[in-house]
């Protein structure tokens, strides 16, 4: 049996989400029994065939105006061929955003990819973290400093380059969530 597969499909309009979708690959890395991969949206139309033979899918997201962006909402309403052939039904799926302000809307994106997953059929993976940085003794260093339960959060500080934002801890938070999935995807395989 060849190794599970666990696609990232993302969309980053300035290299921020980019370099949180990288960190999410690194901690799929960690575990040797998956492969990772990075599906820009902008290039979903040659690479279907990754998708649709991963195990699970992690979408990642920017968000913009209060939403996700335009380029991953296109890749969405894409994906009704798929939904209409049930080629993703049974896979796992987790998500991340990444925003400007420490709000900016994540939760309303998250409900995004969560909704089109489960139009999928797919099994949600969160990121099974306590919230970090809420007391007096924990720092904005902590692992799950923006406190999502649904999957990891980033903030990008809009005056900075992807070289600089999001902070360390958003990418370290980014890993985690790569790795439980990846672990989930060596279970969830195992027992199919």
């Amino acid at each position: 049996m060849s190794k599970p597969v666990v696609a990232i499909a993302y969309h980053s309009g300035y290299g921020h989400t980019k370099v949180v979708a990288e960190a999410v690959l690194a901690g799929i890395k960690e575990v040797d029994a998956v492969e990772g991969v990075l599906v820009p949206v902008e290039e979903v139309d040659a690479k279907w065939d990754v998708l649709d033979g991963a195990s699970a899918i992690i979408f990642g997201v920017p968000i913009y105006m209060g939403n996700v962006s335009a380029a991953f909402q296109t890749f969405s309403e894409k994906t009704a061929k798929r939904w209409y052939e049930k080629k993703w039904q049974d896979k796992l799926a987790a998500g991340f955003v990444n925003s400007g302000a420490m709000n900016g809307d994540k939760h309303r994106g998250m409900e995004v990819l969560f909704g089109l997953s489960q139009q999928h059929g797919m099994v949600w993976v969160g990121l099974g973290l306590h919230p970090g940085n809420n007391t007096a003794n924990a720092s904005i260093e902590d692992l799950n400093r923006l406190g999502s339960f649904v999957g990891a959060y980033a903030q990008s500080n809009n005056d900075q380059g992807p070289d600089v934002a999001p902070p360390a801890t958003d990418h370290r938070t980014a890993q985690h969530l790569g790795k439980r999935v990846a672990e989930a995807a060596v279970r969830w395989t195992k027992g199919a």
